[in-house]
């Protein structure tokens, strides 16, 4: 990669640093049942980064982290996010080798069901710990019911938001020079 393209990557990973800090501080959307947290679009920063390369989705999940520690959510929130960096990575990996995935819609889809469920999985690993002490029934609830659906949930639906923006980003001929995922389909005709 020349250097005009390493700095515009750097440039791109540090808007959507800002906007991935700035979303749990700003958002009027903001729901928290411990251990559950719902911010909306609070994951859209990480999975856009997820087009562009592997390392602006760790840079972005770590941007994000700092987001939800400055806004004072609870560190088992905060955990959480740091979480966010494994999914991202592993989204953004699979991305680059298979741009081609987001070009069907059904492969789509798959990639996002596929995405939730690793990112549920890591965030109900996290709260393990914190939450282990109670009726077996209310553990249950608590780490697969508020956590582990809830984020399949809320991934689902930043993925689509997420989607919807890059669509319109990848437009921008400078944006997709340095991206992994060139283009995005929504039908197969």
């Amino acid at each position: 990669m020349n250097r005009n393209k390493k700095l515009y990557m750097m440039v791109l990973t540090g808007l959507l640093i800002a906007i991935g800090i700035v979303i749990p501080l700003v958002s009027p959307i903001k729901i928290i049942i411990e251990p559950m947290s719902f911010t909306l679009a609070s994951h859209v920063a990480i999975m856009i980064a997820i087009f562009i390369s592997p390392s602006a989705a760790v840079a972005v999940s770590l941007g994000t982290t700092l987001g939800f520690l400055l806004a004072g959510f609870p560190i088992t929130v905060v955990l959480r996010a740091l979480s966010h960096v494994v999914w991202a990575l592993m989204g953004a990996v699979y991305a680059a080798k298979h741009p081609e995935t987001f070009t069907s819609p059904l492969k789509t889809l798959a990639f996002n069901l596929v995405l939730a469920l690793v990112h549920a999985v890591c965030e109900v690993i996290i709260v393990i710990p914190f939450y282990t002490s109670g009726s077996m029934s209310d553990i249950l609830y608590m780490l697969f019911g508020l956590v582990g659906l809830g984020s399949v949930i809320h991934s689902f639906v930043d993925f689509t938001i997420s989607l919807l923006v890059w669509k319109a980003l990848a437009k921008n001929k400078s944006i997709v020079t340095v991206a992994n995922v060139k283009q995005i389909r929504f039908s197969s005709h």
